[in-house]
């Protein structure tokens, strides 16, 4: 079997190009565009794989997946990877049951209470979804309290406002007044 015959159109190789000359292109990317260009300019698959100390196997793949796909065929394929646990509906359901109210005694659902709430569905994917879909968490509705949050955690960003209320140690940034006094740890008895 003959090996593809590689022809570039110009914006072809004006883009394989500026894969090469960008910084921030993957390296394998980037190794894929030379491989492309070496066989364009006429090179043989052994004589690119010793130009680029590769395997003439590598650059036979390349060769034979610009031929059939073009630049498409430069990119990574889909990979299967582990298949998906949840569904959509799940997803559904838990942004559902935001909407009913919090069991008797509790004042806004948890990842854990809605977890043992929905029965099947872990408190871990339940905190994925919520992160996830934060934007359309509503503030009305009976029990569907807006944002869920986990205050054992250390906030991420914080206002001065915020720290100059708090005093926490954590606090990197706090407003001072003439009357405040910079945070000090409890003194251990």
């Amino acid at each position: 079997m003959r090996a593809a015959e590689v022809t570039l159109t110009g914006d072809q190789r004006t883009t394989l190009r500026s894969w090469l000359a960008a910084g921030k292109t993957e390296w394998r990317l980037a190794f894929r565009a030379q491989i492309i260009l070496a066989l364009a300019d006429g090179l043989t698959n052994k004589e690119a794989a010793g130009r680029l100390a590769t395997r003439p196997a590598t650059v036979s793949k390349w060769r034979g997946r610009f031929a059939r796909h073009g630049l498409a065929g430069v990119a990574d394929a889909p990979r299967s990877g582990k298949p998906r646990h949840y569904d959509a509906q799940d997803e559904r359901r838990i942004l559902g049951a935001l909407d009913a109210p919090p069991p008797a005694g509790y004042a806004r659902w948890n990842g854990p209470l809605l977890g043992k709430h929905l029965g099947d569905i872990s408190k871990h994917q339940i905190w994925r979804v919520l992160r996830s879909t934060r934007s359309r968490w509503s503030d009305g509705g009976a029990g569907a309290s807006a944002p869920i949050r986990r205050s054992h955690r250390r906030p991420r960003t914080l206002s001065r406002s915020i720290c100059s209320l708090r005093r926490t140690p954590w606090c990197s940034r706090w407003t001072r007044s003439p009357t405040s006094r910079p945070w000090s740890a409890p003194k251990a008895g």
